[in-house]
């Protein structure tokens, strides 16, 4: 088995641009929105534009002297990456190339400072969506027919960059984020050995997660996502969505309609049939906020403090 290195395209590689998209193309037809015929009638100025974009960039992996794997990422709008054009050569599936392919876009997508790549993928093609799926990319709810094969759907998928699972270090940034709240500040007190513990309690529960949002090294937001299975609803299982915070300066930027659409995005992974909340009634705002994202106020909440 070759070894394998990833080189980033030039200007000057339109030539070669050309001949490992056809190639991929011809290989695999359904595994993207455009064709070979359609493809094969550009002319060489619109390779060498497509190299010369400086919102994209192109990868390909090299092994043996020989072209072997495809990536393009492309910064469509600020802040959000679309990768596409993935493929690896019959020859070199099964060696972690495409992780490998993927890693790089991610990482040029992170040096960008985009907050979210996005993809779309076959659903036929299980392999691609395993890869994204290692790789922590979750459904955004949006699925379409193939361009190049309307007899196909594809789904979209969406990884954050912006929005990650919190580790220890990040407690005391969480907990100031929620007592930096009236109501809030009172019954979470100050960080201590009891946040400690529950923080153990949850990282260890695969039911459970800590969500935070950091911008620029900076914990910015945080959430707890919990997953619930039940035996009403036909057996469904639930998102819980908790104590759902945003740093003061970037409220009423839209960052808490990001986080709740993330979180959708994990319970629709999740295979979660629906997602609930609670809200204190003083919070009349956080009531508008959530009636906007489409919550409806269907039940009454009732809670019982235990000695």
């Amino acid at each position: 088995m070759p070894e394998f290195t990833i080189e980033r395209l030039g200007r000057d590689d339109a030539d070669r641009l050309r001949a490992l998209r056809l190639r991929a193309l011809a290989d695999a037809p359904d595994a993207f929105g455009s064709t070979y015929d359609k493809d094969a009638a550009h002319p060489r100025e619109k390779w060498v534009e497509r190299l010369t974009n400086p919102d994209s960039v192109w990868f390909v992996a090299v092994g043996d002297g020989r072209d072997a794997g495809l990536i393009c990422g492309l910064e469509e709008h600020p802040g959000h990456v679309h990768l596409l054009s993935m493929w690896v050569a019959p020859e070199a599936r099964g060696t972690g190339l495409a992780g490998r392919l993927v890693d790089e876009v991610v990482a040029w997508a992170r040096a960008r400072e985009a907050e979210e790549i996005g993809l779309w993928a076959v659903d036929a093609n299980a392999a691609a969506r395993a890869l994204y799926a290692r790789k922590g990319f979750v459904p955004s709810g949006k699925v379409m027919a193939l361009p190049s094969n309307p007899g196909l759907m594809e789904s979209h998928y969406l990884l954050s960059l912006v929005f990650r699972t919190a580790r220890a270090a990040d407690v005391p940034a969480i907990v100031a984020l929620i007592v930096d709240d009236a109501i809030a500040a009172a019954r979470t007190g100050e960080y201590g050995d009891d946040h400690r513990a529950a923080f153990e309690a949850i990282d260890a529960d695969p039911n459970n997660e800590l969500i935070v949002a950091e911008l620029k090294g900076e914990v910015v937001g945080t959430m707890q996502l919990t997953y619930i299975p039940g035996i009403s609803r036909r057996g469904a299982t639930r998102l819980q969505v908790e104590a759902v915070r945003v740093a003061g300066h970037l409220r009423g930027q839209g960052w808490g309609r990001k986080m709740m659409e993330w979180a959708h995005a994990k319970g629709r992974a999740r295979g979660c049939a629906m997602v609930q909340l609670t809200s204190d009634k003083r919070r009349d705002d956080a009531h508008r906020f959530y009636r906007s994202l489409g919550y409806a106020q269907s039940h009454e909440g009732f809670k019982l403090e235990l000695d």
